[in-house]
């Protein structure tokens, strides 16, 4: 089932909560929904399961405007993160609930439901669990039910609102690799909520990513990694550091320093990188220096903590984990890969004003991506 949203708002009373946004979503794709509390990406989903009206714009399911049905018109399974299971129900009649509540013209017999139940307990890895009650099984058993519930009713789509938010850090990894695997087997389109970015680029197709009401990027994992289109959703996904540079005679400044990295047109703007995109040096003519202000160990690297321009500005890189740094000694080093966006009118990076394209569609772009190999 392909989902067409267009310039849909939603204003809950004087607050908007969407901002015009469009998004289309191809039949069988698993698409995720990223973004901080208040993105609006939870507002979206309701207005995809038809949970909420939009104030503006329409929501197709294929050709047909979905703007105006019920849930039950639209046939869509909800996965809640809170699992929403009926406590005084097994695991099977949970399952079945949704098929036994059908209209009795549509409701299969009572056979049929008890089969279709054991086989998706079978397809989510809990066969023999059928009698068991909720307050029998553990969080990550419990969302496995939730999603088989939700599969019961054969949805054209399948909406999860923060599936995993409620589990530990281990189980939502296990869980993770074994929805994607029930996706790849079902076939289901599929749109799930997260502000997890890790949960995000591991799981999804595609990654919407949401700010304040808008959409900012859509593109696969890697194209909002590595070609993150504004500055939001280079700071938002993965880690980075940010200084305000000028460009001119065709590469950056700092300050009255010429950091030998190249870049096109003047004037003021903002530098990008990632800690671990960096290549460390033994003396520069023209590169970043600073002064070593902090270390830690982080997994099998060391990050450091970086005063630059006299301790005006502050940024960190990943060094080998015996490398030799101590506190207020002094680095020089280069990003290998690098991204430079115009700056605001108080010297930050400018935001979107309107929701970015996706990266194939360079329409509107930042300053510039580069990459030293």
């Amino acid at each position: 089932m392909e989902l067409s949203i267009r310039n849909v708002r939603k204003d809950f009373g004087a607050t908007p909560a969407l901002h015009e946004v469009s998004l289309d979503i191809r039949s069988g794709e698993l698409i995720a929904l990223l973004g901080p509390s208040g993105s609006g990406k939870t507002t979206l989903l309701r207005l995809i399961a038809g949970l909420e009206a939009p104030s503006a714009g329409t929501v197709f399911f294929g050709e047909d405007d979905a703007s105006r049905r019920s849930v039950q018109e639209r046939q869509v399974g909800f996965v809640f993160q809170h699992y929403a299971l009926f406590r005084h129900m097994t695991v099977l009649e949970n399952i079945g609930f949704g098929l036994s509540v059908r209209p009795r013209a549509q409701r299969p017999a009572r056979a049929e439901i008890r089969r279709r139940a054991e086989e998706l307990l079978d397809l989510v890895q809990l066969s023999g669990l059928g009698q068991r009650y909720p307050a029998q099984l553990s969080g990550g058993q419990r969302q496995r039910v939730a999603l088989a519930r939700a599969l019961a009713i054969e949805p054209r789509v399948l909406l999860l609102d923060e599936p995993f938010g409620a589990l530990d850090a281990q189980v939502r990894k296990d869980l993770r690799r074994w929805l994607r695997e029930i996706h790849d087997r079902t076939g289901h389109t599929t749109v799930f909520v997260t502000h997890d970015q890790e949960e995000a680029l591991e799981l999804a197709d595609r990654v919407v990513v949401m700010s304040q009401g808008r959409i900012e990027q859509v593109g696969t994992p890697d194209e909002v990694y590595d070609r993150p289109a504004v500055p939001f959703v280079h700071r938002f996904i993965g880690e980075s550091s940010q200084v305000p540079v000028r460009i001119a005679d065709g590469q950056l400044w700092l300050d009255d320093r010429a950091l030998g990295l190249p870049a096109s047109g003047s004037g003021e703007a903002v530098l990008f990188f990632r800690p671990h995109q960096v290549e460390v040096l033994s003396g520069c003519g023209g590169c970043l220096a600073g002064t070593v202000t902090g270390s830690r160990r982080l997994a099998g690297t060391r990050r450091l903590e970086l005063e630059l321009g006299g301790g005006r500005h502050r940024v960190e890189i990943d060094v080998p984990i015996e490398h030799p740094a101590a506190t207020r000694s002094q680095i020089s080093f280069r990003p290998r890969t690098w991204r430079v966006y115009p700056a605001a009118g108080d010297g930050s990076a400018a935001p979107a004003a309107t929701p970015a394209p996706e990266p194939e569609q360079t329409a509107i772009e930042p300053l510039a991506l580069y990459s030293i190999r």
